[in-house]
């Protein structure tokens, strides 16, 4: 008889892990509490309570090929950045390529997970719920694998700014926000910088009369396109960079990289440059806010002092007067009501979880809680991956090692990440892709890279040089994907279909040559010799070259 499993939720991940709890001879049952999947990417007017929400114009920070499932590619008409609709729809086509809608009970929340009385040898879990009707049901499962997200509980710490209380206009957090048409014409301060914080700054600026980003440390900002226009994380998450993050001084690629970035918008002087370095902290992405700034619609701000009436302080002691709105776009607490208070055994009051999965603080480890992790990648293969791994592990097939080794692996994770992060933070922040590969050893699906080049180069140069796409899991091991070779092959034909909509016309050859070349080392050669013998030389041909272009342009016109 087929172990039952529990999959609460039915966004991305426990889409997902219905798929693995089948794939490993599994009998899944998920409870989702609305009358759709999608999760976090359903978008609905108004946001429903304990669950979490998305604006109007939300638009995905990684590209396509870097966030699919490991075993079912993007559509290649998809756009690589695509709108938060076409991720719901990827999302339903993938529900009904796999068959997972039947395994869904949709309209049910989850009230209560207990370990049952002989948890101790059983390690199974009752789960109450409740229907629409408000009908409870008890069920009795072997397995939890926790779903439900973490961007469902908004924190907005109005208590730690004084005088609040006398602020005469309107508070909300980014979990309300839907579009800026509210904010027309008014004088807004948006507190908080991650990626939603920029985004809807960005956005209420463009109809807002004054608007305000205040940060209390800035942020390294950075675009979602790389050198001739491409994904950046198609670009930079590679094996061979990973690998230069290893080999290299940490302090030369900090500097190697911050210099790129700020040769396009200097930090320092927009006031964005953060305390600390690049490679320690996730970037926000986002390819409009220098522009903002540098329009003047969107100001920068330190952190807020106070509240006085409708004037707000800031740390360096500005004051702005007729403030209308503060949005906060603060975060999000990690909370599972559902679950037994005592799995929060952390010393800030935090789930400690071996490899950001198993919670410590159960003698059984019948339990997963998928998504409580960060990544500087996609996150949605890094659950699909911890799924995989949950799911054998509770069909018996991988097993894990004694709870002491477990603990001292988690101190040790979390005391390398103590110096970048508090705590609470240090214990989900991990490295993208020795993260992933170490889940994927535990499952058997790490690429054998060397094989790999020895065997079928063509798909071995691809997974060390090219980018890393999650088909890579599916070469070989358990799971394996017929497509997996073919799905790498044709990645980038996938991300230029819906660049390619428009036939260009070849540009005729412009008689370059290396005589070309020589003469115009000559020519740079001597202008170097005459701007040493006259400073002025190389200004005065310059003005002379600008003044002879303007006038044919004039003339032309």
């Amino acid at each position: 008889m087929a172990r039952r499993m529990a999959v609460i939720g039915a966004g991305s991940s426990g889409l997902t892990s219905i798929k693995c709890c089948l794939d490993e001879g599994l009998e899944p049952v998920c409870f989702e509490s609305t009358d759709d999947i999608g999760g976090l990417w359903r978008f609905k007017e108004t946001p429903e309570s304990g669950c979490a929400s998305m604006y109007r114009s939300l638009y995905l920070n990684t590209s396509k090929e870097m966030m699919c499932y490991s075993d079912f590619p993007m559509p290649a008409h998809y756009p690589n950045f695509m709108h938060h609709s076409q991720m719901l729809q990827y999302l339903r086509l993938y529900v009904e390529h796999f068959e997972l809608l039947k395994h869904i009970r949709f309209q049910t929340t989850v009230h209560s997970v207990r370990p049952r009385p002989d948890f101790s040898l059983s390690g199974q879990w009752e789960v109450v719920t409740k229907s629409r009707d408000g009908c409870r049901e008890k069920h009795v499962f072997d397995g939890i694998l926790v779903c439900s997200g973490r961007f469902t509980h908004p924190v907005i710490p109005l208590s730690s700014y004084p005088g609040i209380d006398t602020f005469s206009g309107e508070c909300s957090h980014s979990w309300e926000y839907k579009d800026a048409e509210a904010f027309h014409g008014k004088s807004v301060v948006v507190v908080g910088m991650g990626n939603s914080g920029g985004d809807i700054a960005v956005e209420i600026s463009r109809v807002a009369q004054r608007t305000f980003l205040s940060t209390r440390e800035g942020a390294w900002v950075v675009g979602r396109m790389a050198g001739s226009g491409l994904p950046l994380d198609i670009m930079m998450v590679r094996r061979l960079n990973n690998l230069l993050l290893y080999l290299l001084p940490r302090s030369l690629l900090n500097w190697m990289v911050e210099s790129a970035y700020n040769l396009k918008y200097d930090h320092r002087l927009y006031g964005l440059q953060p305390s600390h370095r690049i490679l320690d902290q996730q970037p926000v992405i986002n390819d409009d806010l220098p522009l903002r700034i540098l329009q003047g619609a969107l100001q920068m701000k330190p952190n807020i002092r106070e509240f006085r009436g409708s004037a707000v302080v800031f740390d360096n002691g500005v004051m702005e007067e007729g403030i209308d709105a503060v949005v906060f776009c603060t975060g999000y607490r990690a909370t599972f009501p559902f679950l037994p208070p005592s799995l929060a055994s952390g010393p800030e009051g935090e789930i400690l979880l071996y490899r950001r999965v198993f919670p410590l603080s159960l003698e059984r480890l019948t339990l997963a809680i998928l998504g409580l992790v960060n990544v500087t990648g996609s996150l949605m293969p890094v659950m699909e991956m911890q799924a995989r791994w949950a799911t054998r592990v509770f069909a018996g097939l991988n097993h894990l090692p004694p709870l002491a080794i477990m603990h001292k692996i988690t101190e040790k994770e979390k005391k390398a990440n103590m110096k970048y992060y508090c705590p609470k933070k240090a214990a989900l922040v991990t490295d993208y892709i020795p993260y992933f590969d170490s889940l994927a050893k535990e499952v058997g699906v790490c690429p054998n890279i060397l094989r790999l080049l020895l065997t079928v180069p063509a798909i071995g140069l691809r997974v060390l040089f090219g980018p890393f796409t999650p088909y890579q899991f599916r070469l070989s091991g358990p799971g394996r994907w017929e497509g997996a070779r073919q799905a790498i092959l044709t990645q980038w034909e996938r991300l230029a279909t819906p660049l390619q909509m428009r036939p260009v016309p070849e540009l005729k050859s412009s008689g370059f040559s290396s005589w070309s070349l020589a003469g115009g080392a000559l020519l740079i050669f001597g202008a170097i010799v005459f701007q040493k013998r006259n400073p002025t030389f190389l200004q005065s041909q310059i003005a002379w070259l600008a003044s002879v272009g303007m006038s044919r342009w004039y003339s032309q016109s």
